[in-house]
């Protein structure tokens, strides 16, 4: 099968548009959010001065805040997954401009369930082909999952439990959050837990799907090298300086 060949700069686009509106449309099915997304959502109910798009710039600046700490550095290729954040906050509340996503028009979870579910399936599918889209690109994604993907390599092959821990710890938010904000349970629901429990696997599909079948090169070499040997350039140095000193006290020969 010949694959088909897009610039990696135009995925990346592409795939936060898509986040957006999968967003967009969990929201409006009203069935429950992913637990990562929930948060930015109850603040965005609670404070009417920030919008879904910009209560998420506020919730992922703490998120890589706190990534930086665990890091012990902050280095500026850093800052573009927070860019990212904010391309994607900006086109989520583009989407919410639709009148059927738009909860001033359309009350969220004011339609029939039958609709409600064929929103939450769509966009539940259209959130995996996403993420597993924007695997492909060099960009870097947003904090949330730039956050898993450094700090969660550090575990090795323990990676699975750290993301575990890393959704536990905001559905755990979520709930603290919507019993203060409102004394009731919002945005969390069946939804939440059925996502919880296939988007791992329907995001893996969607990757061997895209392995298959699709070839993405950047339009800007240069650009995209700086992105995949700034930080491993350093990494790799620093691990063949350990092993030179491993060597030099394990083998005298090596003087």
């Amino acid at each position: 099968m010949k694959k088909l060949t897009l610039p990696s700069e135009l995925v990346y686009i592409v795939s936060l548009s898509l986040v957006a509106l999968s967003v967009a449309m969990l929201t409006a099915s009203d069935l429950g959010l992913s637990m990562v997304v929930a948060p930015a959502y109850l603040v965005s109910l609670k404070l009417d001065f920030l919008s879904f798009g910009t209560a998420e710039y506020v919730v992922q600046a703490i998120v890589f805040i706190v990534f930086c700490i665990i890091m012990r550095k902050v280095r500026p290729i850093y800052f573009t997954a927070f860019v990212s954040a904010i391309i994607y906050g900006g086109i989520l509340d583009l989407w919410r401009l639709i009148p059927l996503f738009d909860p001033s028009v359309t009350p969220v979870g004011s339609m029939d369930m039958p609709f409600r579910v064929m929103l939450f399936a769509g966009g539940m599918l259209l959130m995996c082909f996403s993420v597993a889209l924007s695997f492909k690109t060099y960009l870097y994604p947003q904090v949330y999952d730039y956050f898993v993907e450094k700090v969660g390599g550090k575990f090795g092959n323990k990676r699975f439990l750290f993301k575990l821990g890393f959704d536990l710890t905001f559905l755990a938010v979520s709930f603290i959050l919507t019993f203060a904000f409102f004394g009731e349970v919002r945005a969390i629901g069946a939804g939440t837990v059925i996502m919880a429990v296939g988007d791992g696997f329907l995001i893996g599909l969607f990757e061997k799907f895209f392995d298959k079948t699709l070839h993405v090169s950047p339009l800007f070499p240069k650009f995209a090298k700086f992105f995949d040997e700034k930080e491993e350039t350093a990494e790799k140095a620093a691990a063949e300086t350990a092993a030179c000193d491993d060597g030099d006290v394990n083998n005298p020969k090596s003087e």
